[in-house]
């Protein structure tokens, strides 16, 4: 039993008169009979009840009828749902970030994304450098967030955004009652850095800065993710550099301090496979890219 024969008795059904059925089909009378009388061939029923002058359907007839209706509607439903997948209207991408990429701009563009494409799900995770590269490397996810970028020659990465550091320090310190710090008088605090593991990682980086400003931190703190280096800095194990767009949120027991030599700053990117030729990645680097334009203008 194909769909075009169900239309065609559909027609019949509803019509009860071939003539009619062929014109509303816009196809010849006799082609259509003989499809209504192939039908009720392959399911060895009579479907329509025949006279001269007027046709009514069986019970079979009756009962296909309402059949015929529900699965034509389905398939035209189907028809329609995965058009709009296809032109990227519909359907679902994987999105990964960076954790303290959540208090950035990302929120903003996420937003953006949703307004133009409502139909499209957006299923939402964040991980480290190391798991969004292996992720998107293994195709679990379509877009990463990645901080600053991802290297590797089947990634791309756009640059979203680029923000300065800026010091999580203890409330109760007498660091936070001052208005700015210089980052080469800290040498003998104690730097919460993240992540733990795997490394390089933003630990090193932060590393790095403190050796260009002439020393290397007087102990450190290993902490797995920005939340808890957060968190043990509210409750005075140490400071931490953070991206400044983290200030945005006030924490409990943290002041955020900004400083001005060796502040190098740090980025967001956006990354996905070069061979990613997905309609909704694609639209989704568009509305990133359009976004980032604009931060920037009004950044600058």
């Amino acid at each position: 039993m194909d769909f075009k024969r169900l239309t065609y008795f559909v027609a019949v059904a509803e019509e009860l008169h071939f003539g009619r059925a062929a014109a509303r089909l816009d196809i010849a009378q006799p082609p259509l009979s003989r499809q209504i009388a192939q039908l009720e061939a392959e399911l060895g029923v009579q479907l329509f009840d025949r006279s001269r002058s007027q046709i009514k359907r069986t019970q079979a007839g009756d009962a296909l009828l309402v059949r015929a209706r529900d699965i034509l509607e389905r398939l035209d439903r189907t028809k329609r749902e995965v058009k709009r997948i296809g032109e990227g209207a519909a359907g679902r991408l994987r999105i990964a970030f960076i954790g303290s990429a959540s208090y950035g701009v990302l929120p903003e563009l996420i937003r953006t994304f949703r307004s133009e494409y409502p139909d499209v799900e957006l299923a939402l995770s964040a991980l480290n450098n190391a798991e969004l590269k292996t992720a998107l490397i293994e195709r679990q996810i379509d877009i990463a967030f990645a901080r600053p970028a991802l290297e590797d020659d089947e990634i791309r990465c756009d640059l979203i955004h680029q923000e300065p550091l800026i010091l999580a320090v203890p409330a109760e310190s007498d660091l936070a009652e001052r208005d700015e710090l210089i980052l080469a008088e800290l040498k003998r605090e104690t730097f919460v850095l993240y992540p733990r593991r795997p490394r390089p990682s933003f630990a090193d980086y932060v590393l790095k800065i403190c050796k260009k400003e002439g020393f290397i931190p007087g102990s450190e703190v290993l902490a797995q993710d920005y939340q808890t280096a957060i968190a043990l800095v509210s409750v005075g194990v140490g400071i931490s550099v953070v991206p400044q767009s983290v200030s945005q949120s006030d924490r409990h027991g943290v002041v955020f301090r900004p400083f001005e030599e060796g502040n190098l700053g740090t980025a967001i990117s956006l990354a996905v496979r070069r061979d990613n030729q997905s309609v909704h990645t694609n639209q989704f680097v568009t509305v990133a890219q359009k976004f980032a334009r604009k931060v920037k203008k009004r950044s600058g």
